[in-house]
């Protein structure tokens, strides 16, 4: 198996695994952080954490134009079908094997409402594993809590946590989710798009790879790197 991450800004993710191509949290339009467009990006699969306009983002459009099937908590998942997307529904510790790999649901400490005001359910992370046995956690908008112990023990090697701060964990809290999590690589998000969520990935990129075994890597929006 080979599996490459591409950071396109904000939360949103593009993994490829093999032929397949999923894509996190898609907030592409009105994001001027964002690399790559919605009518351009690839998506066989789409991981919606939760219902807010910067994550939902442009999964709608995405979802039609490519036929990606989208993976998201039931809520998310009705919404969406009553507009023709598929959706495949899960909820918070279940999983189900796709082609890609094995897909559980995390808890996530946040909201969920979507962008007309209906329900959006729980807000959830993604625990992935693919099919060479790499384990990845993609955390969503979270605080941090005490459970990330939990899926670290599950032997976690990639993680993309939030580190900005006002709407989720800020440096110090990532710093200790961390330390709960032992994951050999992770990947900071949810920085720097928006005045009130700014921060100095550099710094924490430091402080994390003083304190824990485990090894930051920095992507700007467009850059890659191999999991697998």
């Amino acid at each position: 198996m080979t599996a490459q991450l591409t950071f396109y800004g904000h939360a949103a993710f593009g993994l490829q695994v093999d032929a397949l191509h999923l894509l996190f949290d898609p907030f592409l339009s009105g994001n001027q952080a964002a690399s790559i467009s919605a009518e351009e990006v690839e998506a066989d699969y789409i991981l919606v954490s939760h219902g807010h306009g910067d994550h939902l983002g442009d999964t709608v459009k995405i979802a039609k134009r490519t036929g990606a099937t989208v993976i998201a908590v039931a809520e998310i998942a009705d919404w969406l079908r009553a507009q023709n997307v598929k959706a495949h529904a899960q909820h918070l510790g279940g999983g189900f094997q796709y082609p890609f790999g094995y897909c559980k649901l995390t808890l996530a400490l946040h909201g969920s409402k979507l962008p007309d005001g209906s329900n959006g359910g729980n807000p959830a992370g993604f625990l992935l594993n693919l099919p060479d046995k790499k384990k990845l956690y993609f955390a969503g908008d979270t605080g941090l809590f005490g459970d990330m112990r939990l899926i670290g023990d599950e032997g976690v090697d990639v993680a993309l946590l939030p580190i900005g701060d006002n709407f989720t964990m800020g440096p110090a809290d990532a710093l200790r989710a961390v330390e709960f999590l032992h994951p050999k690589l992770v990947i900071p998000m949810h920085y720097n798009t928006f005045p009130l969520i700014q921060q100095d990935a550099q710094v924490w990129k430091k402080l994390v790879e003083e304190k824990t075994n485990s090894k930051v890597v920095i992507l700007q929006p467009g850059e890659s790197c191999p999991i697998a």
